[in-house]
């Protein structure tokens, strides 16, 4: 099969032929429909210091990719739910049913746990094996670009719902026009947040954001005492309920915290290039009663269930987030337009499949009408 493989511990990655994969007998082999890359793919692509040390050279050559849709087409003999011919996509955090955290329901989170694509080969081939437990089963009428993209939608919509899922009515600040920032202003959106600022870097996808749901954008050309100003004059000076930090900066931490109301929730979601950093400890926790909410991946499966209500009921399209439409065998040019700045793309999605393809732009082209 064609496969995107980390063949070598430094930048880049090559089309091979690979083995298909053969399955356990807890796991199903799924033809893959569509799959999208994601900053993971990218940290592991320019083999930086994360990667490094979180695969290692000793592991290679290993499969790209985690996000992914496609059809069951084999089911190993321990396999009861999943059947052959369901249209799947996988949560990515395959869970150790013997970690505490699974035992509590906290199947996201784990020492066991490991990570597809990372720890494990990836979706960025034309088959890959999920263990059962992993597979959520989509609606046929998803179309499979969609699909694929559920998986960080899923990050989105855990960090705008929190713990408490109190949302609606309140306002929203996000620092972050990655796709995990512009898809929480969708669900921000969609789940009744009232007021929605968005903060980041590029005009082309600040845009955007103002298409999925964002109310206010806030360019990082603005000094941060002119987006604190902004935000508070529009919260009649209280700051916002709720702040999500999606960019993994500390310039977006510190300015978070001083813009959320005492009393209000931080969501921390994105990683800091560096997990040391100077916080105002008082004033920004102690002296605010600031609810912090660490963010990682999704609920297993409470966050899919929302996530695939969102998209089945239309409420939430996602077709201003896919900027490109590429073949499996083009994932360069993926890699290249993530990589780009300043930004002008958001999800890149590949197609193992020219007819998939076909079908993909055909939607598009479609939607565009």
């Amino acid at each position: 099969m064609k496969a995107i493989v980390k063949t070598k511990p430094e930048p880049g990655a090559e089309l091979l032929d690979a083995p298909e994969p053969q399955i356990a007998p807890d796991q199903v082999l799924v033809k893959v429909r569509a799959t999208s890359i994601c900053g993971t793919d990218v940290h592991i692509y320019k083999w930086d210091p994360w990667a490094q040390g979180r695969i290692g050279q000793k592991r290679l050559p290993q499969i790209l990719g985690h996000e992914v849709a496609g059809e069951v087409v084999q089911v190993g003999s321990h396999v009861t739910r999943i059947k052959v011919g369901d249209y799947v996509s996988a949560e990515t955090h395959i869970y150790d049913l013997g970690d505490l955290t699974a035992l509590l329901g906290q199947r996201h989170l784990g020492e066991h746990m490991k990570i597809l694509g990372v720890d494990c080969d990836g979706a960025f081939a034309e088959y890959i094996a999920v263990p059962e437990r992993v597979c959520w089963i989509n609606d046929p009428a998803l179309p499979p670009e969609f699909a694929t993209i559920q998986e960080p939608l899923g990050n989105a919509v855990y960090a705008v719902l929190g713990e408490d899922n109190d949302v609606a009515g309140k306002s929203m600040v996000i620092f972050g026009d990655g796709p995990a920032g512009i898809l929480s202003a969708g669900v921000a959106r969609v789940c009744g947040a009232t007021q929605i600022f968005l903060v980041g870097r590029s005009p082309i996808t600040l845009e955007v954001g103002r298409k999925m749901g964002a109310d206010h954008t806030l360019s990082l050309e603005l000094s941060p005492e002119e987006r604190i100003s902004y935000i508070l004059d529009h919260t009649r000076g209280n700051g916002a309920d709720i702040v999500l930090e999606m960019a993994g900066n500390p310039q977006a931490v510190s300015e978070g915290f001083k813009v959320l109301r005492k009393g209000g929730r931080f969501t921390a979601f994105g990683v800091l290039s560096s997990s040391e950093m100077t916080l105002d400890y008082n004033n920004y926790l102690v002296f605010k009663g600031a609810q912090v909410y660490g963010i990682n991946g999704r609920k297993i499966f409470d966050t899919w269930y929302r996530a695939s209500n969102f998209l089945s009921s239309g409420r939430l399209d996602l077709s201003p987030v896919i900027t490109h439409l590429l073949p499996l065998e083009d994932f360069e040019k993926g890699f290249q337009a993530v990589l780009a700045r300043p930004r002008n793309c958001l999800k890149v999605v590949l197609f193992p499949d020219q007819n998939e393809l076909e079908k993909a732009k055909k939607r598009r082209a479609s939607d565009v009408r």
